[in-house]
């Protein structure tokens, strides 16, 4: 199809999975950074920080996200996912840098927050860019190899943390704050100024939305065609972002306290996220079987056993593939969640859903580090931290699980007419 000043040319799929990929490994990057610069910072001697701070910072940060999530979703749709996808990565790069220069715990906790409302910005819009790209027979695996560099991200974050700290400053760290700038470029020539969409699509989405009016998009998600599937994906993203949230804080610090040394406690990390990057990869070629639904559940049911298992004695070998697992539980379960909730709506109205479910499950990740920090507070046993994980993990599988069968949006516009906007994946 020739591209028209109203109907763009569509992205290529290779260069979207790339630019997206690069864009969430530097997310990825920074989503780590403070659990692997966790017991560094802890023993750092002016600011006299304890396990509630980490948590607090942790919450920090994800009580930015919401914002970033929400603003950026409905501005995707409205403006095309270049200039916010523009500005997000600015907002990012200049808030790890400040993090870098912070002189005291106060300052620190400021730019966490704002960095927090970079993430929320970017993971909604890069997710639909990439969705948007992808081709239909294989969108579950494109996008899935796009999302895996939050956790490619995160094994950086482990090497790095491994190699520098405790010897560097921690905040040297925060100092990669810089390469999103370099993105920007490569953003504004590569990502399409406007939503594309196919005709048909086009049509039936302005007749679902009011011809594209604003307001009625968080109407329309809310409305009973969409309503049910609307507020499971919400309630499965807050499970799954307490997961990943809880653990990208906790994780090595867990570690250390059943009695690793911080090297050790870093290549659980990089295990979690390596196992995450395959997972991922693996059950995206699945779900673009027709099961998507069946491996986003399978998935938050292995972060639970993992979890389980981590809690106790094992051999080494065994405990870093158990981490891996958990990694696929965590990043890779969340990252199906997002491919299911960008499958199941329009392009014209993605960008919103995939916002305001991050946006409203990102209360998960303001949650998950102050949840995990007042189970190891509260109870003295080091395997209660692991514990913690079981109850979200179990609640987002019978969360997905209630979806109920639909076909999929938008494959082609309804033969009799009605709106396909009536036609979503989940309901």
């Amino acid at each position: 199809m020739n591209p028209t000043p109203d109907r763009p040319a569509r992205p290529r799929p290779g260069l979207a999975v790339a630019l997206g990929l690069v864009i969430l490994c530097i997310e990825g990057y920074d989503l780590f950074i403070l659990g692997a610069v966790g017991p560094s910072l802890l023993s750092h001697p002016d600011w006299d920080a304890t396990k509630s701070t980490l948590g607090l910072l942790g919450s920090l940060t994800a009580l930015g996200m919401p914002l970033g999530s929400i603003a950026a979703g409905w501005a995707g749709d409205l403006y095309g996912r270049r200039l916010p996808m523009a500005v997000s990565l600015a907002w990012l790069s200049l808030s790890m840098l400040l993090s870098a220069v912070a002189g005291d715990l106060a300052l620190f906790g400021a730019t966490r927050f704002l960095t927090g409302v970079g993430i929320g910005a970017l993971i909604p819009l890069v997710t639909a860019y990439v969705s948007e790209a992808a081709d239909p027979a294989r969108h579950s695996l494109q996008v899935g190899a796009a999302t895996t560099g939050l956790a490619i991200g995160g094994i950086v974050t482990g090497v790095l943390g491994r190699t520098l700290l405790p010897e560097w400053d921690f905040r040297t760290l925060f100092l990669f704050g810089a390469v999103p700038l370099v993105l920007i470029p490569v953003v504004w020539r590569l990502v399409p100024a406007v939503v594309p969409d196919h005709p048909a699509q086009a049509e039936a989405e302005d007749a679902a939305a009011g011809q594209d009016e604003p307001a009625n998009r968080l109407r329309l998600l809310l409305a009973p065609r969409y309503r049910r599937s609307t507020l499971l994906f919400w309630a499965a993203t807050f499970a799954g972002l307490v997961i990943v949230y809880g653990a990208s804080t906790w994780l090595p610090t867990l570690m250390v306290d059943n009695g690793y040394d911080l090297g050790s406690s870093l290549e659980f990390s990089i295990a979690f996220n390596a196992g995450a990057v395959i997972g991922t990869l693996g059950a995206a070629l699945i779900a673009d079987r027709g099961l998507l639904k069946a491996a986003t559940t399978v998935g938050f049911l292995l972060a639970a056993v993992a979890m389980t298992i981590l809690s106790t004695p094992q051999p080494r070998p065994l405990l870093l593939l158990v981490s891996a697992v958990a990694g696929f539980g965590a990043l890779g379960t969340q990252a199906l969640v997002n491919i299911y909730v960008a499958h199941a709506h329009p392009a014209r109205l993605r960008g919103t859903a995939l916002g305001f479910s991050l946006g409203v499950g990102r209360v998960g990740a303001i949650v998950g580090p102050s949840y995990l920090a007042a189970v190891t507070v509260l109870i003295s046993s080091s395997k209660a931290g692991f514990y913690a994980f079981v109850a979200p993990a179990v609640l987002g599988a019978v969360l997905i699980g209630s979806l109920r069968p639909g076909r999929r949006a938008f494959a082609s516009a309804p033969a009799d007419g009605s709106s396909a906007a009536e036609a979503p994946l989940a309901r």
